[in-house]
């Protein structure tokens, strides 16, 4: 709850920036926003690629895009992406995969998205090395606690693998699965291709989404610099534990658009309307969804 008190508090100082950034709604261009909503709609095609290319077996289609779009729901009630973590947990152990392949699964998915999405920004900074100012999106004098805070988890977790003879024994039963899966996923180029090419498409379409919503609202950035401040806005939120990134994703995003060059009130208006697209528009169908997913044990 802390960051959404963080942000309601940031909110209410600079409510004269939102309400003009709400006005500049007013003057969009509808079809770009139309088209922002089509490319979010293929980011859950994107996300049934790679979940179906994280294991060997052939995962029913139709339901596993369900999932995907139900999952964006779910993701809305727990922090750091758990709640999709869960459905798509659940929903592999229903189609008769062991817990433990499952879980492995699952944490491929994972390392592929955050390696295609890392991947992806470092491909677009190195196309367009002056686009942002990566230190605008950190305040100043954050880095080295932030480093400290990574080092002291980092430690405390060797030490606990090292004293706890029984967490070190799940553990390494887990990544001999894990790695088992990853062998048995890249022996078949079909399912290799579908984890891959999903982990880059999935970030590559909500950076699109976030280009078209700028030209919507006639931002006056360049595509790409549109879309490494949108790539790098969500690694820099991505350890901050708010449900679906609420509050967290819309300020290091206002951040770095204007970091990029947009005009402060512009730039609101677009994370306003990008947010509208991507989440609170699917929020309500997507929860029916997963109501009607449990109501008939797909999940």
């Amino acid at each position: 709850m802390l960051p959404l008190l963080l942000v309601t508090v940031v909110a209410v100082r600079h409510r004269s920036v939102l309400a003009e950034g709400l006005a500049q709604l007013r003057d969009a261009e509808w079809p770009w926003l139309a088209a922002a909503a089509g490319t979010t709609c293929l980011t859950w095609v994107a996300a049934a690629c790679t979940r179906q290319g994280a294991v060997v077996e052939r995962l029913p289609r139709r339901r596993l895009l369900a999932v995907q779009f139900a999952a964006g729901a779910a993701n809305h009630l727990l922090p750091t992406g758990l709640g999709a973590s869960a459905v798509n947990l659940r929903f592999l152990t229903v189609c008769g995969l062991p817990l433990a392949r499952s879980s492995a699964a699952l944490a491929l998915y994972l390392l592929a998205e955050g390696v295609g999405r890392l991947a992806l920004l470092a491909t677009l900074l190195a196309l367009f090395p002056g686009a942002l100012p990566l230190g605008a999106l950190l305040p100043e004098g954050l880095l080295g606690p932030l480093l400290f805070a990574v080092a002291a988890v980092a430690a405390t977790a060797t030490t606990a693998l090292v004293v706890v003879r029984r967490l070190r024994t799940a553990v390494s039963r887990f990544l001999r699965t894990a790695l088992g899966e990853a062998r048995a996923v890249h022996a078949r180029p079909a399912r290799a291709l579908a984890l891959w090419g999903g982990a880059l498409a999935f970030p590559a379409l909500q950076a699109g989404a976030l280009v078209l919503v700028g030209r919507a609202l006639g931002l006056g950035v360049p595509a790409g610099h549109l879309a490494v401040a949108y790539l790098a806005a969500t690694v820099a939120v991505a350890l901050v534990p708010s449900p679906g990134g609420l509050g967290s994703v819309e300020a290091a995003l206002v951040v770095a658009l204007v970091a990029a060059g947009g005009p402060a009130a512009v730039a609101t208006a677009v994370v306003l309307a990008y947010r509208i697209i991507t989440v609170w528009l699917p929020l309500v169908p997507g929860a029916l969804t997963l109501a009607a997913l449990v109501r008939m044990r797909v999940i």
